[in-house]
């Protein structure tokens, strides 16, 4: 493993390191990723979503700052309301660091607005390795929760149903969730083959918008 020097002015001689988990879920579910500076939000979506097992059902927002960024057109109060920023438009090389010795920034992640998941994502940028491919994975914890499960809450009775044979709904979210959800599997491989998959497939825009233009 060589690393360059890391030159904070130099984009091309670091990534951005990624520590990503869902809040308000205990243990963590979790991921750490390492991304190319040339991201954009557009394509860091896609890659959280492949990341923690979502399937980009619904609506979306990062949180930068007083700002927020995402996809315009799915903005209803874009009149009165604060302005969603174009997220291909915007790359993880134009966000700001603090000054100070070993610079990190925190952003939020939220993903469906009714079951409101809310992903805290700690920035700080690691010279890139020679012939490393970005972005990838680099650990993770748990399974991220099933697609409209409820939201925190629900997830909690959802795991005590699961978890309980003798429970009521034992058989229904088994049923439900599907033979291969296992909540504290995590697989690193398979994990960077779906990050990989999504941006061939994503090509630096969203995916829906390619889908809907085809």
């Amino acid at each position: 493993m060589v690393r360059r020097m890391l030159d904070p002015f130099d984009p091309d001689s670091f990534v951005i390191v990624a520590d990503v988990h869902i809040i308000g879920i205990e243990p963590r579910i979790s991921r750490i990723l390492e991304l190319p500076v040339k991201l954009n939000f557009a394509q860091l979506h896609d890659v959280l979503q492949v990341a923690f097992g979502w399937t980009d059902s619904h609506l979306h927002q990062f949180h930068v700052g007083g700002l927020t960024i995402g996809a315009p057109e799915f903005n209803e109060d874009a009149l009165y309301g604060p302005r969603t920023f174009e997220a291909s438009e915007i790359r993880l090389q134009d966000l700001t660091f603090p000054y100070e010795a070993e610079p990190t920034l925190t952003i939020v992640y939220e993903y469906d607005f009714g079951d409101c998941w809310r992903h805290l994502i700690s920035l700080r940028r690691q010279p890139r390795e020679d012939g490393a491919t970005y972005p990838r994975c680099v650990a993770g914890t748990r399974s991220g929760p099933p697609e409209d499960v409820g939201g925190y809450s629900g997830y909690a009775d959802f795991l005590e149903a699961w978890m309980d044979p003798a429970h009521d709904d034992h058989k229904d979210v088994r049923r439900w969730a599907g033979r291969k959800f296992d909540p504290e599997l995590f697989d690193l491989d398979a994990t960077n083959r779906a990050i990989a998959r999504v941006l061939r497939t994503s090509k630096g825009d969203y995916r829906f918008r390619r889908a809907r233009s085809s």
